[in-house]
């Protein structure tokens, strides 16, 4: 039987958050959340579009309990910030989406100095869920859900030193790399927490080939010709509602245990279920490689993290 948001459980008291959930598979997935009576927190950079996206929740579910707070994943003083007003408002936090991300871009940079792609799309990421630990952890059977890509088969291999800056920029090689990474820190946040006997499971999940706003907004739209392309190719992707089934089967299916890997069956496209990542994706020594150097580039120490681990 397909699995649908019909199949959902309901979310009655959880606190779910949702980054980059203002537009397209993050939203869905937020919609469908707030829908089985979830309190959903939108994090985004703009907080216009985030009140925007939370009236358009609203409109069609008058019940939602949904807030918005800011969060740049490009700047890791916005990610402790966030982080921070979320331990000290919320109780506990059951789910963490990791969803937000930015494709292809020219070259650019985070607030921190780190390429743009590798800084937001991981590094943010990494940041924000090590920091949030307390929190999830005080709910559970939390869950953290990182969205990753089809595009990370296009990495054979993690390259550390083209991460942290070396070499000639490719835009979708960067790309890759840096949904390979999040794949990576997926699996081996699982080996860890298992280690330490924490309440969480970590889970990764890839929308197939869906209609996202990843290609149609924003800095890579400035180059002419991907606009035009984007919404040709969209015409032929599954809709964002279907590109937000793995993530939200990766949330709430009850049936997981932790370092599931979630897609389209079909591959492409279709309904949700355990799928299987590329061979560099299981990689233990990349992955162990990767934590420390993000631990580094993150400002996070050894001592934080075992801290963070043991603050329960």
């Amino acid at each position: 039987m397909d699995w649908t948001i019909d199949r959902m459980p309901s979310m009655q008291g959880t606190t779910a958050i949702v980054t980059g959930a203002n537009s397209g598979i993050g939203w869905e997935a937020a919609k469908a959340l707030a829908a089985r009576h979830a309190r959903v927190i939108l994090a985004v950079r703009n907080l216009d579009r985030g009140e925007m996206a939370k009236n358009r929740i609203l409109s069609e579910i008058p019940h939602a309990n949904v807030a918005v707070k800011r969060l740049d994943l490009a700047d890791l003083r916005s990610v402790q910030a966030f982080a921070e007003d979320v331990t000290a408002q919320e109780v506990k936090v059951n789910l963490l989406i990791n969803n937000a991300g930015v494709m292809a871009p020219s070259y650019q940079t985070t607030r921190q100095g780190l390429e743009l792609q590798f800084g937001t799309n991981h590094i943010g990421h990494f940041a924000l869920t090590l920091r949030l630990l307390p929190t999830l952890c005080s709910g559970r059977g939390a869950r953290v859900v990182t969205v990753s890509s089809m595009a990370h088969t296009m990495a054979k291999a993690l390259d550390i030193s083209y991460l942290r800056g070396h070499g000639r920029y490719r835009r979708f090689t960067s790309y890759a790399q840096s949904k390979l990474a999040n794949l990576l820190f997926t699996y081996e946040l699982q080996r860890r927490v298992q280690r330490r006997g924490l309440a969480i499971q970590s889970m990764a999940a890839h929308p197939g080939f869906a209609a996202t706003s990843l290609l149609d907004n924003g800095m890579f739209a400035r180059s002419r010709w991907v606009r035009p392309f984007a919404r040709f190719a969209n015409r032929f992707a599954q809709p964002s509602d279907m590109g937000a089934l793995p993530t939200l089967y990766a949330a709430t299916y009850p049936d997981l245990v932790g370092g599931e890997y979630i897609g389209p069956l079909g591959g492409m496209r279709g309904y949700p279920g355990v799928v299987r990542s590329s061979e560099a994706s299981y990689d233990v020594d990349a992955a162990q490689c990767l934590w420390d150097v993000s631990l580094e580039l993150s400002n996070i120490d050894v001592d934080d993290w075992i801290a963070l681990a043991d603050d329960m």
